[in-house]
């Protein structure tokens, strides 16, 4: 008879999850959280990569009866959208196996999360939700916050969706109305918004796999992001520590004080963290797999991924404690500067001259409707690059830019 996977929500890059297990004679089998599939990640999902396809109407008990019937070696997230309820699944079939209980809204809903780790003693940011402009008035005089810059973001998105910066005295009224009440890309009404004082610094990425409370990591990743006007987290690159570096070690003991407090034991975690003049501050964790190009782009980096740790944990009981980087990795974002239609796609091709191409990804074909890069999701695609040596990737980073400017999107009205 053979054995199953049950995968949450597996979109996009989680979709490789089915792939490593079957690679194992494990069948993967796909759940989804909502009636249909989020339209936001349409172009993510592969049903013809599962064995079987559940969609959840609600009803609990009839789910966790479905998954049982699979007798699963692991139940995993795929998406944000399916932490909670992998969660509560975890713990009616295997209690006391999966990640804290008491603290799975802390895993997903920003206010929760940001109130965990204050309460854990962990260095914070000040952060505060609320549906009411009075509310929020008040706590930014309480706090000192009156006329400082700040971030306005929903509780339960993903990515940079719906991020807002205010400019130091800019008024950040219209930012949350503008947020509140507006839906968010997992079809979740935004009814309260979070508030935070804004961190300059560098912003990093610690992605980790954890089996019976012991935290191993995967890899550290130096983000470069720029802004759009008001809105920020657009991205431009990403490249790899080295496991030696000494902001590595600093960053590895902030993210174990932030998985305590939010009460991860197993699994995935994909944590921002702003590296300030003060020390490391969070931005957000995340009880799953880190998305995009990630997994690709690790497997290239260090030979190993959270995918791949989530097989042998699962399959063969191991765990791996930390990394090594066997070759410089980058990805490269490509961002449109206007909205319109796309005119030339074909020119990104140029990009798979490069020495250390090895992925091109565009989202828009010729005559689609492309949106202004404002968030990770507006982003046009990316491009994966890894070489012997760090010279080649900053001259095929340079090119990529290159061919990027050459891209034509034509503005609405011209076509």
């Amino acid at each position: 008879m053979p054995r199953h996977v049950v995968l949450i929500d597996p979109y996009s890059e989680a979709a490789e999850y089915a792939n490593a297990f079957r690679a194992r004679g494990v069948e993967p089998v796909a759940v989804l959280s909502t009636p249909a599939p989020l339209k936001s990640y349409l172009h993510g999902w592969k049903p013809e990569a599962f064995h079987a396809t559940h969609f959840y109407d609600g009803d609990f008990a009839k789910l966790a009866e479905t998954v049982r019937g699979y007798d699963p070696v692991a139940v995993i997230p795929g998406n944000e959208s399916a932490v909670r309820l992998v969660d509560a699944v975890v713990e009616e079939l295997t209690p006391g196996a999966g990640n804290v209980p008491a603290l799975s809204a802390a895993r997903r809903d920003k206010w929760p999360m940001a109130q965990a780790v204050a309460s854990a003693g962990v260095p914070h940011l000040r952060t505060f939700a609320t549906a009411s402009e009075e509310e929020a008035a008040g706590w930014l005089r309480e706090n000192g916050l009156e006329g400082q810059a700040l971030v306005l973001k929903p509780r339960c998105s993903g990515g940079t969706d719906g991020v807002h910066k205010v400019e130091a005295g800019e008024d950040w009224r219209p930012s949350f109305r503008r947020l509140l009440g507006s839906v968010n890309m997992f079809d979740l009404t935004n009814d309260s918004i979070v508030i935070q004082e804004f961190a300059p610094g560098t912003e990093f990425v610690v992605d980790t796999y954890s089996v019976d409370g012991r935290m191993g990591l995967v890899a550290v990743v130096r983000y470069s992001k720029s802004a759009r006007g008001n809105r920020i987290g657009v991205y431009d690159a990403e490249d790899y520590l080295q496991p030696d570096d000494p902001l590595v070690g600093v960053l590895e003991s902030y993210t174990r004080q932030v998985a305590d407090a939010v009460g991860i034991r197993t699994g995935c975690t994909h944590t921002e963290i702003m590296l300030t003049d003060d020390g490391p501050r969070l931005i957000e964790i995340a009880a799953r797999l880190d998305g995009g190009c990630a997994q690709q782009a690790a497997r290239l980096a260090t030979g190993d991924c959270q995918i791949d740790r989530a097989v042998r944990h699962h399959l063969d009981s191991a765990f791996t404690p930390g990394y090594e980087i066997v070759r410089p990795t980058r990805v490269v974002w490509l961002s449109a500067a206007n909205s319109g239609t796309m005119s030339n796609a074909e020119v990104l091709d140029a990009a798979r001259e490069l020495a250390s191409f090895q992925k091109l990804a565009c989202r828009y074909p010729n005559g689609s409707r492309v949106p202004k890069t404002e968030d990770l999701f507006t982003t046009l695609g990316w491009v994966l690059l890894s070489a012997p040596d760090q010279e080649t990737l900053d001259q095929d980073t340079k090119r990529v830019r290159e061919i990027e400017a050459k891209v034509v999107i034509d503005p609405p009205g011209l076509v």
